[in-house]
């Protein structure tokens, strides 16, 4: 379990925090602070693995609060201004949410430490064990109001429909608002590959490959002439 605190002094930002800490059953948050000069003296005696800082905040600047903390638990900055980014990284920061960032982009810089802690326990995977080791097992998608765990083992291909995708599973398939670019930057490139303007798949529910076309259960994907050589070259050796 990571212990995490938030220092951010609008109650909307902290509403949004908590509502996304909540979400992650990694994470348990045990502190909310408005100003960084409490949680300097909660931090003297109450260690934290994970800091949510927001930038700008009454007496003390998030900047200059961490320069004071030794020793520093990991820290995710979270700001309006664009900046700060720089004089963040350089202090070795996890990540830097930009506000307002959706929930996504949240989990996606806390995978970066909950994931990173977990490959030195014994508790067993649920991918193949040469996935990435710093690649999460699952993420959440927003359905409607929903947000749904999907293991991304389970995905078998995914379709663009303009700035829509269908996500296709064993189980369904699933219309969300994120577009292919979203899913081919973020997937683990070892088994997720674009194979054409429109598709992405995933290499380990591949049932046969004849042509120009993959062939996964019922569906028959073509692969483009743009993707085709990359595809072949990099994946075809799997099967």
């Amino acid at each position: 379990m990571t212990r995490c605190i938030i220092i951010e002094d609008q109650l909307p930002a902290q509403r949004i925090l908590i509502n996304y800490i909540n979400e992650i059953p990694q994470l348990e948050l045990t502190k909310t602070f408005g100003d960084p000069l409490s949680a300097l003296e909660y931090l003297k005696t109450n260690p934290a693995d994970l800091i949510f800082l927001d930038i700008h905040l009454p007496k003390l600047s998030g900047m200059a609060f961490l320069k004071l903390l030794s020793p520093r638990p990991k820290i995710i900055l979270t700001t309006a201004f664009t900046e700060y980014a720089l004089d963040g990284y350089e202090l070795d920061v996890i990540d830097y949410l930009l506000k307002p960032f959706s929930f996504e982009r949240f989990y996606k810089a806390v995978s970066k430490i909950i994931y990173s802690e977990s490959r030195n326990t014994t508790e067993p995977r649920s991918v193949s064990p040469t996935a990435s080791p710093d690649q999460a097992d699952y993420i959440f998608i927003k359905i409607g109001n929903d947000f749904l765990k999907l293991e991304i083992a389970s995905i078998q291909f995914i379709k663009s429909l303009g700035d829509y995708t269908q996500v296709f599973t064993p189980g369904g398939k699933h219309l969300v608002s994120y577009p292919l670019k979203y899913w081919s930057e973020n997937l683990p490139t070892q088994f997720f590959c674009q194979i054409h303007k429109s598709s992405v798949v995933n290499i380990r529910h591949i049932e046969k490959v004849s042509g120009n076309q993959i062939f996964i259960q019922r569906e028959i994907l073509p692969i483009g002439r743009t993707y085709k050589d990359h595809f072949f070259e990099n994946y075809l050796d799997e099967f």
